[in-house]
């Protein structure tokens, strides 16, 4: 499975109506009606659109005939092998019907097209964790995590003592990363998740 890098936009005119695709990386089905909302044109005709993350997956059709927009969406989505992944096709009618299988071929082309050009990496499962440590313990734990491949910083919260750490690690090392800060702080560290 791959995932997209950053948001992609594709825009093409078939027989006078303008179709905008735009593909975004999402990671909750909140985050995915969030930027729906965000992406949609409402001076458009129709805001059809579709999104996966893991086994769950939505579409919409919005007024064009039922199954010729948001599932064709999700079949470019699912046809390239993509997680995480919402793309919504916008379409301002141009005055020439298209019938049921021009606007199949429309929707999913288009948002097709905007996938094949947009930039993915392949998809790692990761576990979040946190981590509690002294300041002494700090500057050497962030140097080894910073080196491990796959690991993501989220964030950094200061108190009196310290500093938590959240990060994200692929799922496999996640095991392995806890016993490396565990061994670098002789135990001091407080793990959480």
């Amino acid at each position: 499975m791959y995932t997209l890098d950053q948001t992609e936009h594709f825009e093409q005119e078939i027989r006078k109506s303008r179709f905008l695709a735009i593909a975004c990386p999402v990671e909750t089905e909140a985050e995915a009606k969030a930027l729906i909302a965000g992406v949609s044109d409402l001076s458009a005709n129709h805001n059809c659109w579709a999104w996966r993350v893991g086994q769950a997956y939505r579409f919409s059709d919005d007024g064009e005939p039922s199954g010729t927009a948001g599932k064709p969406i999700l079949q470019a989505i699912d046809g390239q092998a993509l997680d995480r992944t919402l793309v919504v096709v916008t379409r301002w009618f141009g005055g020439i019907l298209l019938g049921s299988g021009g606007l199949m071929r429309a929707y999913g082309g288009t948002a097709a097209l905007c996938l094949r050009a947009a930039a993915k990496t392949e998809y790692v499962e990761r576990a979040a964790l946190s981590v509690s440590l002294g300041f002494s313990d700090l500057a050497l734990v962030k140097a080894r995590l910073a080196a491990l491949p796959g690991l993501m910083f989220d964030d950094e919260v200061f108190d009196d003592s310290g500093a938590r750490l959240f990060f994200r690690i692929p799922s496999e090392r996640a095991e392995e990363t806890l016993r490396l800060i565990v061994d670098l702080t002789s135990g001091r560290a407080e793990i959480g998740e």
